[in-house]
Formats: C-alpha cells, structure tokens, sequence
C-alpha cells in the first residue's frame, strides 16, 4: 500500500514541476512595458532603385549650367547699368559746370579788360566795382543770394562769429561788422558768412 502512494506522489510531482518551471523562466525574463513597440530595427541599406539614372544626371546637369549661364548674363547687364549710369552722372556734372562757368566767362573778361586798362586808382577801384556788381547780378540768376549781416540779430545757422566789438550805437548781440559774405542757394547754406558781433555794454547793464 506504501509503494503504491508513493508511485502515486511522484507521478503528481512530475506533473506539477513542469508549471513550476514556467513560471520561473518567465520571472527571469524582464516583462515589456504596456503600449512599447516592437523594437527598433536598424535603417535598411538604401534600394538600389534610389540611383539617379543617367538621363537624369543629364537633365540637372543642363539646368545647372542654364542657371549658371543666367547668373552670367546678369551680372553682365549689372555691371553696364552701373557703367552707363556713371558716365550719365559724369555728363550732367560736365553739363552743368560747363552752365555755370558760361555765366562767369563776361566777368573773367571784364577783369582782363581791367588789368589791361591805364588809369588812376579811383579808375580801377571804379571798375572793379561794376565787375562785382556784374558777378552778383549772376549769382542772383542762380538764385544765390548773400547773407543779410550788419545790424542783423546775430544767427550761428548762418553766421559764424570772428570775435566781439564794443558798439553803443548797435543792438547787444547784433552784427556789427562782416568780415567775409556768406551765400545761400536757394534755401541751402554754402557757406556762413564772418561777422564781428556787437557788444553793448550800456544796453546789457540796463
């Protein structure tokens, strides 16, 4: 009765041991994650129909050189407007200083007429007085006009002030003297003009 328990035992034994076994392998294997994805699978050699063909090579190789070609053109027709508009700018200078020197050439004449003249110095300074005169008749057609100065309220925009003098009979800080004219064209300053400017002293300590 002993052996047949016994016999009986193992055979349960052998039956249970294989779910034992199982169950030990699968704490042995890490368990994957919920919602992971199968893993990575390393990138694939390129396929071989990704090469680009001859007529192809062909093709961009033209569209290359077309581009290459229109580059060139470009810069060609870049380089002949900036040529073409220098010598433009160069021609309106020339025309334009040729217009000015044209209304100055009667003046430089009469000055020569001058020098070559006989006569006293009442004489000359009489004529160089009518060349002056002529000179500013020319400036004012092209509308340059001198600079307002003696007995003017003293203005840094467009006089520029040499030093002071005393002056009872001028306004404190008015012009009293003007060393050298200043011109505007138009309503552009080409140059200040140079004054002495008036201090009064009887006015300022009044």
């Amino acid at each position: 009765m002993k052996r047949v328990m016994h016999k009986h035992e193992t055979e349960v034994a052998d039956l249970e041991t294989p779910e034992i076994t199982a169950g030990t392998q699968d704490e042995a294997q890490p368990a994957q994650e919920p919602g992971a994805g199968p893993q990575a699978v390393p990138n694939a050699a390129p396929d071989a129909g990704e090469v680009v063909s001859r007529a192809e090579y062909e093709q961009l190789k033209g569209e290359r050189d077309q581009l290459l070609d229109r580059m060139a053109r470009m810069q060609a027709e870049f380089d002949n407007a900036r040529k073409r508009a220098e010598r433009e700018r160069i021609e309106f200078r020339d025309i334009a200083t040729g217009n000015v020197v044209d209304q100055f050439l009667p003046v430089i004449d009469n000055f020569q007429l001058a020098l070559s003249a006989t006569g006293d110095a009442d004489q000359l300074r009489s004529g160089v007085a009518l060349i002056v005169k002529q000179m500013e008749e020319t400036l004012q057609k092209m509308q340059v006009n001198p600079i307002p100065t003696v007995g003017e309220p003293f203005d840094p925009r467009v006089h520029e002030a040499l030093g002071s003098v005393e002056r009872e009979d001028i306004p404190d800080q008015h012009v009293a003297e003007e060393i050298r004219r200043g011109y505007r064209l138009r309503d552009r300053l080409l140059r200040p003009a140079l004054v002495r400017v008036a201090h009064n002293s009887k006015q300022t300590s009044e």
